[in-house]
Formats: C-alpha cells, structure tokens, sequence
C-alpha cells in the first residue's frame, strides 16, 4: 500500500500550528490548502482573496484553495471544536472576560447566502450586506475569537432554516460555549442584547453569569406603588485605557425604587451637557461592584471590540468571494483558527519566549509591544522572506540567478529556526489521544 506523502513544507511556526488539525483534513492536498491559506492571512497584502493569497504562497493556480473551500470534504464543526478545545487547553482553568457583538460587512448584489439590506455597524447605517454574531473572550487583554453565528434576516431563510433574533444567538452560543467548559468570570454586550425581549438577560441570570450591558436612555423598569427613581450624585473616575491612558469621567446609579442585585447606571464625559455620542446607560448585575469599576468594566468592552475588528480586518474576514454560507463559514472559521494562531504566541500562554526569539528582536521593525497586532507585525517580519521569495520566483525561472535562490534559502531556513514549544506540545496531546 503506498504511504500518503508528507506535506511540504512552508514556514516553521505556520507548519507546527497547523499540524494540530492536519488528521481532520481527508488528504495531504486539503491540509497544504488549509496551512497556506493561514500564511497567507498573516501576510501584509491588503485584500486577501484566494487568487492574492496563491501569489504570496508560493501557489502556481490559486484552484486549490477555491477547491479546498468549496468542494473538500472537510467538516468545519471538527476545526470549530479542536481549535476550542486548544483554547480550553491553554486557559488551563482560567476564567475569561465573554465579549458579545455582532459584525457585518458591506456585499453587493443578492446571490449570496442572507445578504440583505440591514444595519451594518461597520458603516454605522443600514447597507446591503451580512451579519454575523461574534462572542470572543478576553484573558490579561489578549483577545480570543470563540464562536460565531450567522445571522438570517426572514426575508432571506433557506429551506430548514428557523429565524433567530440576534440576542438568541447570542445565547445559543453562550451556552455552547458554557457546554464545552469555558468560564466566564463577566459578559459584556451592547444596548442589542440589553434591550432584548428578556431572553438574553435571562439566560446570563440562569446561567448566573454577571454583565455589564448597554440600555437605552429610555429603558424601562416596572415599580411598586409608592416607589419613585433616585438619581445619586456624580462621582469623578478615571477612565483606564489598554495602553495604560486615562480620562477623567463621571458616573452615577439611577434607583428604580429599591436597590436589587440588578442595578442601572449612568456615565459621561460632560455632567452638564451629556453629549449623546459620550454617554451611556448601563445595566449590571456584579455583587458589590464598585462606581469605578462599571464604567472601565464596559470600556473593556469598547476597546477590544475596536481591537478584534481591526484585527479581522487583518485577516481578511471579508474578503471571501463565496456565495454559499457552508463555504463563508469555512473562511470565517479559517480566520479564527488564524486569529488563534497569533494570540498563541503572546505571553500570556508562553512561559517563555526562546532566545532565537530574542535574536529576531533585533530587527530594525520589531515590535516591542504586547498587543495582538504587535505580534502579528512581528510574525509577519518571520514570513517575509518566505512571502518574498514566493513573489520573485517567476522571475528566477526567467533569469536564474543560483546566489539569490541560496541566499533566500539560507535566509528561510534562520526563520525556521523558530520554534513555538506550546504548538508542539498541543500536537503531542491531540495526536495522542486520537491515537488512543
């Protein structure tokens, strides 16, 4: 019987990470897709579509990766559940803060699967386009894309389909999440899910989870007669950003007659003019917080939302050209498998970082900052000369010139001698027990 080939190689750190998932792919082909398609996200070209990313890879016909999206039997649940599983891993126990949003992007036309005319909050108005419900946790302000849902307007439900608000969802994956034995030590989300018809409150309340959630100034609370609404007196605080910044806000508790384990507040930038676009009303449900601590609680909430979509713009989250969801949710999965696979690298789940690592550091470019992006323009300096060398390698079939092939090589092969021990040691447990 002949023995499948080994897959070729690419860059060291990309190979280890995704040889964690290699036994979910049915052939060799499927996994060298799966891998290049990971560095490929990672590069610094702009738009990744299939045909750009084949480029940087090294791909003669990006057909592979189109054929891998569309027509490789894999099954995206099986990635979906090992990369949470990793994630369960190296949290070792550990709680998270559990941050809900929902993103949408701007599509054009109506061949693609629940694309209609919505609100899409990357515009900040109503477009045609796609939505998805996000839930991703934060552990020492690392981020980590969990799950995600599509949402599926009434107008555009397949056969089989049951609509879903958004604030449903977000509890389905809440408890999915839940189910598979994350912890969460805080859910915050936005006026949507505060201002829900009470399932999602609910759900955290039977879940006994604390929040910290966004209402609208209108919102409203049901009182006994004879209660009235107390107004407290403002109190000053210092607003923490993640770089360590901070701004001077104020804040007070709105009383719906009695005080109860679910309490309301207000907080602002300006007690006098309360200007719409720096004032917030929120509702908490945390034993004995505290007045500082809401309004940092919920700017969490704030920065890190800005921080993944930035991130995922990084990453390409919308640059799919795939009509159909079973492939969109091949992609968005691939990206937060990419997504985890930077996050891994920072100090937050490395004991320590190796001294090749510390070699690297001398780069004119690197990147001394801890925040996501900061490791992924590190990253991105290890796969340059991969990436370069891809690029010009037409034009040594042109004009070859052996030095320069050598000196990339030699170059490539330095890069490679970065190893990240963590993957390795998530390679040997998964492969182990699947064996077993």
């Amino acid at each position: 019987m002949t023995q499948p080939r080994s897959p070729k190689p690419s860059i060291k750190f990309v190979d280890e990470y995704c040889a964690i998932y290699q036994n979910l792919f049915p052939e060799v082909r499927s996994f060298e897709s799966f891998r290049d398609i990971h560095l490929g996200m990672i590069s610094e070209i702009k738009r990744k579509s299939l045909p750009e990313i084949g480029k940087v890879v090294g791909l003669e016909n990006h057909q592979s990766l189109h054929h891998f999206l569309t027509e490789s039997p894999w099954s995206v649940e099986s990635l979906k559940k090992r990369r949470l599983e990793l994630i369960l891993r190296v949290l070792n126990e550990r709680t998270l803060i559990l941050i809900i949003d929902e993103t949408g992007d701007k599509k054009q036309g109506h061949t693609t699967d629940y694309v209609k005319r919505q609100y899409i909050g990357n515009l900040g108005k109503i477009a045609q386009g796609i939505v998805v419900v996000t839930a991703y946790g934060v552990i020492e302000d690392m981020t980590n894309a969990l799950t995600f849902q599509i949402y599926k307007p009434r107008e555009r439900l397949q056969t089989g389909d049951k609509y879903k608000t958004k604030p449903e969802i977000a509890a389905e994956l809440i408890r999915e999440l839940q189910g598979m034995g994350f912890k969460f030590e805080l859910v915050l989300a936005d006026s949507l899910y505060g201002e829900s018809d009470g399932n999602f409150i609910s759900v955290l309340n039977q879940l006994q989870l604390n929040f910290v959630v966004a209402i609208r100034s209108n919102h409203g609370v049901w009182l006994p007669k004879g209660q009235s609404i107390r107004y407290n007196k403002w109190r000053k605080f210092n607003r923490v950003f993640s770089n360590g910044s901070q701004e001077v806000r104020y804040i007070r508790e709105i009383i719906f007659g009695k005080r109860r384990s679910i309490r309301y507040w207000q907080v602002t930038t300006d007690t006098e003019k309360l200007p719409e676009n720096s004032t917030w009303f929120l509702m908490t449900n945390i034993p004995d917080i505290k007045y500082s601590e809401v309004g940092n609680l919920y700017g969490l909430r704030t920065w890190v939302e800005y921080g993944l979509k930035q991130s995922k713009n990084e990453l390409g989250w919308a640059d799919f050209r795939l009509t159909h969801y079973s492939d969109i949710q091949k992609w968005w999965e691939i990206v937060c498998s990419t997504y985890l696979m930077v996050s891994l690298h920072s100090s937050v789940f490395q004991k320590s970082h190796s001294y090749i690592l510390q070699i690297f550091a001398e780069h004119p470019l690197w990147d001394e900052n801890l925040g996501w992006k900061n490791i992924l323009n590190n990253l991105r300096l290890i796969v340059q000369p991969i990436i370069l060398f891809n690029l010009i390698k037409p034009w040594l079939k042109v004009f070859p010139i052996p030095q320069l092939s050598t000196g990339f090589s030699y170059l490539i092969s330095i890069m490679n001698t970065l190893h990240n021990h963590l993957f390795l040691s998530l390679w040997s447990e998964f492969f182990s027990f699947s064996s077993a």
